[in-house]
């Protein structure tokens, strides 16, 4: 059945484009403009969601994101909220968190056995027999959390943006229009911002059954679309409040971090529902969510309602039912003496009945809870928040309108530390002290009626001017009058319960009763217990109530209670949007773009790509790395080594200075050596190592991992501010490039293209010469990182490409020089039984743990990070890395990385660090820390594999080859 209305003054929705979706497999028609919970509404559909504790049917609550009735997935978005997501061609969605469907959700069972899982029962219910906790533990991790998780999700990256203003608005309502247009017409540069798809607010849909002021709004939204000075931004908004100012604008395109001189908060209020048992029917809404479907997007809420209010808003809404044509059989006032604004006579000239000091003791469902067939009314206690069913009636009805009060939308102001009082008169919390350069208007500021709400908003405006200088004008705004817009305590018990609070969380009065016995009687402490304001929509709809409950329990005043922070974000933010824009600088070498035409499969080490390897046609990726790894075994092979840091050290005191940098000896070392650094912290961690070559007396050449080489040149220099040597530091890492040559035919295929000496006796490990290569300058060090024949060739970067191609020709016939990458690399020095700091290390690895302490020389008078090793020496190991290996023939399931160790006992005794299947050896082998007193030849390691299955392996002697 259609609930579309005839064309409505002032909706949103073009009719002129039609729509089709698809929703649980059903084809559906909307309207663009439409969101995806008006459409199915227009088209009769009740039952949009499910709950999440209970799994009850849910429909339309606020129509205004201060919910999560309606959650949806279209499968690539988790959760979207089909209250305020425009509707889209196409779109094929299904509900979250249902299990079989929405109608025939297998889960719904819950709701039957809610007095089993009361909130909290968590905390007590799985922690014994402690066996049964796993079992446990799996159900609860599948119950938990909201849609599931899409791992493709494609990576949308969203710019930010900085905007600067002399005002900023929030809300675009009657006091906020008011407020920007009584700046800017003073000359102010004033940014305008709303979350709504048009500006208005409650200007458009709070009609009582007319029109009249919709004029008025056009010609305030008119004047402010032809104001340069003004900017206006819908679908829009203030996600937080931070330190000067500073306010994110979060839209569709990103984040535009706005930054004002002055901020006026005329963000409204959110409307809050009285609470009685099943209030969360579908067909049981705000008036306000009425009112929108009406407005906005020309669909009748239901065919016949009754309206329960404790406020005049109540009799406006029952006007704008009225005149879109749903029956209203009655208004239920809980307040004993009813309205007394002139709008209840005009509402009983219409024939509604009213019931004064009267309630909803409950609502009446059809079969299955899909929907109201019914009200029970009550007479009413406001005093003990009770309901005389003696004189019970039942008014049939298929729909129920709720207006109980108003809750401050007044996040913003709390983060700005705008102190609120409680005011007794309007029965909400409202602003006793605005920070310097804030103002609050309208709802937020205890302004509820039309007149004083524009009133209210050309008086923050002249507030505002006046604190930027400006002569504002006097603007006095009519006191209040009339009955409050807000009951003190809208709750009706019920024996049964079923009365909800938070609907997020399907909380409930007696939840919070049974919090307080528990004592978590503050309310902090209670927000915690019973995750009351912790659901998606952040107690946009239940805080105020939650707030109310919690003083009647403790038998004080609301403001002696308090309410909750604040936080910033306000309404949830795409994580696309809080990264921004892709922007992430990397490096190129010299070599890449050869690396690339060779099939090179780029891979992230610190801020450069460097080949992971080279893809070769026919091969895996794990058969291409095994085939580089082998060429370099058996013959030769170069890799780009270009990204290492290379830093000079020039200076009398250049020695002096490695000595109390790095760990090792180096005032002793020859020119023409190099020797291994290792660089710690204060606390003895581990953090980098390298090679030191010196070069002539007072000059060093050091290198240091690709990660790490900004960090060690920035250390070398803050450390030399503290130690005053005659140093000087030249970083030339991207000034120099590098190739490494390595196998048993290295030196054979270097010594074609180069004078240098490079025989055995000549050129040991640990040798370094500068020398030329085909009219190319070189620095050639002897190393033993991936091979026993390895020589490193540091060359100017707009030579490494001329020296590659060298190497490649020199070794093309009988050497088979081939190139490999990172993952190759990693595998030969694992063969050779070099640890990677960084990689076999953390943040708390000390050299002992490592089995480094052939690298230190705790006999010098310092060095970074000494007086830790002294301590730390003197405590027993916890841990220490050993090399294992697993049989030949091994054919179980392989660990990975970071897998853990599991000692005899069952506990954990360290981990996997690093993983490989050797091609010499035809084996895994790897490393891993495991307890100290596990470390000798032989001894097994229970390795815990992804699946949880246990495989062993052998401690073994490292290095694993004695070269090449």
């Amino acid at each position: 059945m259609s609930m579309r209305l005839q064309n409505t003054s002032g909706e949103w929705i073009n009719r002129n484009n039609k729509i089709k979706f698809s929703f649980e497999g059903k084809e559906y028609e909307g309207f663009e403009g439409d969101t995806i919970s008006s459409a199915l509404w227009a088209a009769g559909e009740k039952v949009l969601g499910r709950s999440f504790k209970y799994h009850r049917p849910r429909g339309i609550f606020t129509l205004a994101n201060h919910d999560v009735n309606i959650m949806v997935t279209d499968g690539v978005d988790t959760n979207i909220r089909a209250d305020v997501v425009q509707l889209k061609a196409g779109m094929k969605l299904q509900v979250v968190n249902v299990d079989g469907g929405v109608m025939a959700d297998k889960k719904r069972f819950l709701d039957s056995i809610s007095a089993l899982l009361p909130v909290g029962f968590y905390y007590k219910a799985f922690h014994t027999p402690r066996g049964l906790f796993p079992f446990w533990e799996r159900i609860i991790r599948n119950a938990a959390g909201l849609g599931v998780v899409n791992f493709n999700y494609p990576r949308l990256l969203k710019k930010k943006q900085h905007s600067h203003y002399d005002l900023l608005v929030v809300g675009a309502g009657p006091a906020g229009l008011s407020a920007a247009l009584t700046a800017a017409r003073e000359g102010l540069e004033v940014l305008l911002a709303d979350e709504n798809a048009n500006p208005g607010g409650s200007f458009a849909y709070d009609n009582a059954g007319n029109s009249v002021h919709h004029e008025q709004l056009a010609n305030m939204v008119s004047e402010a679309q032809s104001l340069p000075n003004l900017t206006v931004k819908t679908n829009a908004y203030a996600a937080g409040y931070y330190a000067d100012h500073l306010i994110p604008i979060v839209d569709e395109s990103g984040i535009t971090k706005v930054r004002a001189k002055a901020v006026i908060v005329a963000s409204g209020a959110f409307e809050q529902p009285p609470v009685f048992r099943n209030n969360d029917l579908p067909g049981v809404m705000l008036g306000s969510a009425a009112q929108r479907l009406i407005a906005r997007y020309a669909v009748k809420p239901f065919l016949k309602g009754v309206v329960v209010t404790a406020n005049s808003y109540g009799y406006r809404v029952a006007l704008d039912l009225i005149a879109s044509g749903v029956e209203v059989a009655a208004i239920v006032d809980m307040r004993a003496d009813g309205e007394t604004d002139a709008i209840a006579s005009v509402v009983a000239n219409k024939g509604i009945p009213i019931h004064n000091g009267a309630c909803i003791y409950e609502a009446v469902p059809v079969s299955g809870k899909l929907g109201v067939k019914g009200a029970i009314v009550a007479d009413y206690d406001e005093g003990s928040a009770q309901a005389d069913i003696r004189k019970s009636i039942q008014i049939d009805c298929d729909g129920i309108v709720m207006c109980a009060g108003w809750a401050p939308a007044a996040a913003l102001l709390y983060q700005a530390g705008t102190g609120m009082r409680y005011d007794d008169q309007i029965h909400q919390f409202v602003p006793s002290r605005l920070p310097n350069g804030i103002f609050a208007a309208g709802k937020v500021n205890g302004v509820f009626g039309l007149n004083q709400r524009l009133q209210d908003g050309a008086r923050a405006a002249s507030d505002a001017l006046k604190y930027l200088g400006y002569v504002g004008n006097e603007t006095t705004v009519d006191s209040f009058s009339g009955s409050s817009p807000s009951h003190p305590y809208p709750i009706v018990m019920h024996p049964k319960g079923k009365n909800f609070v938070d609907f997020d969380e399907d909380i409930s009065v007696k939840d919070f009763i049974h919090a307080a016995q528990e004592g978590f009687d503050n309310i902090e402490l209670m927000k915690r217990f019973t995750t009351v304001g912790m659901g998606p929509s952040q107690g946009k709809h239940s805080n105020m109530n939650a707030i109310r409950i919690l003083a009647r329990i403790r038998s004080l005043p609301v403001n002696k209670i308090g309410t909750t922070t604040a936080r910033p974000f306000f309404h949830p933010t795409p994580i696309g949007h809080l990264a921004g824009r892709g922007l992430h600088p990397h490096r190129d070498t010299p070599l890449h773009q050869w690396h690339a035409e060779h099939g090179a499969v780029f891979t992230d080490v610190g801020a450069w790509k460097r080949p992971a390897y080279y893809k070769v046609d026919g091969q895996t990726k794990e058969q291409s790395i095994q085939n580089e790894a082998k060429a370099v075994r058996s013959a030769a092979g170069i890799i780009d080594v270009s990204t290492l840091g290379k830093i000079e050290i020039h200076g009398a005191n250049a020695a002096e200075f490695l000595e109390r940098f790095y760990t090792g000896n180096f005032k002793d070392q020859r020119v023409g050596r190099s020797r291994y650094a290792l660089m710690l912290d204060e606390s003895g961690v581990m953090v980098d190592d390298g090679v030191a070559c010196r070069i002539a007396e007072n000059f060093f050449y050091v290198t240091a991992s690709t990660s790490n080489a900004a960090a060690v040149y920035r250390e070398m220099q803050r450390w030399n501010q503290i130690w005053g040597l005659n140093v000087t530091f030249i970083n030339v890492t991207g000034a120099y490039g590098a190739v490494n040559i390595a196998g048993p035919l290295a030196r054979k295929v270097l010594q074609k293209i180069t004078l240098l000496d490079l025989s055995e006796d000549q050129f040991l490990l640990g040798a370094v010469a500068d020398t030329s290569i085909a009219e190319i300058k070189a620095r050639v060090i002897r190393v033993g990182f991936v091979s026993n024949q390895a020589y490193e060739i540091h060359v100017p970067a707009s030579a490494v490409l001329k020296l590659w191609n060298l190497l490649l020709d020199s070794g093309s016939v009988d050497e088979r020089v081939k190139p490999f990458g990172t993952e190759a690399q990693r595998l030969l020095r694992l063969e050779m039984g070099h640890p990677l700091v960084g990689h076999d290390t953390d943040g708390l690895t000390n050299p002992f743990e490592l089995g480094a302490d052939w690298a230190i020389n705790l006999n010098k008078p310092f060095f970074i990070g000494k007086r830790s090793l002294q301590i730390i020496r003197k405590r027993p190991l916890l841990k220490k890395l050993v090399a294992f290996s697993f049989k030949p023939d091994f054919k179980g399931p392989v660990p990975c990385e970071c897998n853990l160790v599991i000692s005899k006992s069952g506990q954990i005794e360290g981990r996997v660090t690093s993983l490989s299947l050797s091609p010499t050896l035809q084996r895994f082998i790897g490393f891993a820390y495991v307890s100290p007193a596990n470390t000798t030849l032989g001894d097994v390691l229970n390795i815990r594999t992804d699946s949880g299955q246990m495989v062993e392996a052998y401690v073994v002697q490292s290095p694993f080859i004695e070269g090449d």
